[in-house]
């Protein structure tokens, strides 16, 4: 969303100056911030869901304190968006010196360009603003990575134009320098080539800048953090023992401890192109969770939160193309839904070794022991038996090409799916597709407790009956 520059900020320096504006490092910009927002009760942090208690109070303490950091943790687990989010705590606008390669602050030149200027103009020296989100530098970590990308080199164009190689001002500068005053994120840090996490060195520590063979000092002002799995994070890994070192925090991430995390995180994030009930989005939650469980499933790959959206997604596509193919004005996701979702998913997951050609098995199994797990849940208390004497004197036909009108058509009339309606949140509406997803779980959750049978046939309908 494009944000709109105040009209009356200052635009040289001698205004800035005049307006009071004082000078901060970024440090000490997100330390004040946070503590301002922790003592209003502003959630810091929007949008992170399930690191309440564990993740985030560690990585609060860090920030307060200074220090560059490190978040460890298996792929899906939510790294990333937790290092973009911090972009939130800087200040919304902040002075730069107009045209300078490094945005430096008006107050505080540090390349030989802006110094000369700053001298040259005085109180007239043009100042520019920048947001918050310009102040944000992202780089993934390759091994193709090169110092020139992260540190800089020389520019042959700056050469070129009659400047000699001993002159600072034909360097290049990489994204590191070019994130001063900023935020620099490496995503996948022991990617890194050995001799590029030693180029960085220097810029942690001693803040200056080293290109081919000499040194320009330069006051770097940044907050360098990155993202690593544990198992490379090691000095046995793929990291080098002093960059390890230089980092003043690790802060460990994990999946959402909670079956109501691991849903608040699927209903923020999934993009669904149909109506999905909240049953299946636990069902999908659930289902993830018993894969990270399972020993089926290599756990040090992890079983990302992307698996879970991308499951209540290939759950909704699955409800919308019934809706075209039935004719249905309403797409409403169903249990046998949920079907499309081992096949489609598979490849995601890192199986175990000696589990090939079981794949399939395995997922159906865990999906079952979800969709059992939630019916059970939130039918505590149901007394199902009415519904399955009804059931067996009238079977009923579902499926993946059966409208939700015929689903309900064909339930019997018993006083019991009033409640299973009530609740799974499908009472009070006219649409059919609600209570054919509620009815469909409750007659699921009959036949994987073997109170009912069912019959599946070629094209995907499926007959519940006694």
């Amino acid at each position: 969303m494009p944000v709109t520059l105040p009209s009356d900020l200052p635009d040289t320096l001698g205004t800035l100056r005049a307006s009071g504006h004082t000078q901060r490092d970024v440090k000490s910009e997100l330390r004040e911030n946070l503590l301002a927002a922790l003592r209003e009760g502003r959630d810091p942090w929007p949008g992170i869901v399930g690191f309440e208690s564990t993740v985030l109070p560690q990585l609060e303490r860090a920030l307060l304190a200074g220090h560059d950091l490190v978040l460890l943790g298996e792929r899906g687990q939510g790294k990333t968006r937790l290092l973009r989010s911090i972009v939130g705590l800087l200040d919304e606008w902040t002075p730069v010196i107009a045209g300078s390669e490094l945005g430096e602050h008006p107050y505080e030149p540090i390349t030989p360009v802006s110094i000369r200027r700053a001298a040259e103009l005085g109180d007239a020296l043009p100042v520019a603003w920048r947001h918050r989100s310009e102040r944000y530098t992202e780089k993934l970590a390759t091994p193709d990575t090169a110092v020139a990308d992260l540190i800089g080199d020389v520019d042959p164009v700056k050469v070129a134009e009659g400047r000699s190689l001993g002159d600072p001002e034909t360097i290049h500068f990489g994204l590191v320098p070019r994130a001063h005053r900023g935020v620099v994120a490496i995503n996948e840090l022991p990617d890194l080539a050995e001799r590029i996490q030693v180029a960085l060195l220097n810029v942690m520590e001693e803040r200056d800048i080293q290109v081919r063979g000499y040194t320009l000092r330069l006051p770097l002002d940044v907050l360098l953090v990155a993202s690593a799995n544990p198992e490379d994070y090691t000095n046995r890994g793929r990291i080098i023992t002093p960059l390890k070192d230089r980092f003043g925090a690790e802060v460990r991430t994990h999946y959402p401890l909670e079956v109501r995390d691991e849903i608040a995180l699927v209903e923020q994030e999934a993009e669904l192109v149909a109506d999905v009930p909240r049953h299946l989005i636990e069902i999908v939650a659930r289902f993830t969770r018993h894969l990270r469980e399972a020993t089926a499933i290599d756990q040090s790959s992890g079983v990302s939160a992307r698996f879970a959206v991308a499951a209540a997604e290939t759950v909704a596509a699955a409800a919308l193309r019934r809706a075209a193919i039935t004719g249905e004005s309403r797409a409403v996701a169903r249990p046998v839904d949920l079907d499309s979702v081992p096949a489609v998913l598979r490849g995601k997951l890192e199986f175990a070794s000696g589990e090939e050609g079981r794949e399939e098995e395995i997922l159906e199994h865990l999906l079952r022991r979800a969709t059992a797990d939630t019916a059970r849940f939130a039918l505590r208390g149901v007394d199902l038996a009415e519904l399955t004497d009804a059931v067996g004197t009238r079977p009923v036909r579902t499926g993946e090409r059966v409208p939700a009108a015929e689903v309900v058509a064909a339930l019997p009339q018993v006083a019991v799916l009033t409640e299973v309606a009530t609740r799974l949140g499908a009472s009070g509406t006219e649409h059919p597709g609600p209570m054919a997803s509620a009815a469909e779980l409750a007659l699921e959750y009959l036949f994987l407790t073997r109170k009912l049978a069912k019959d599946s046939s070629d094209d995907g309908d499926t007959v519940s009956y006694g």
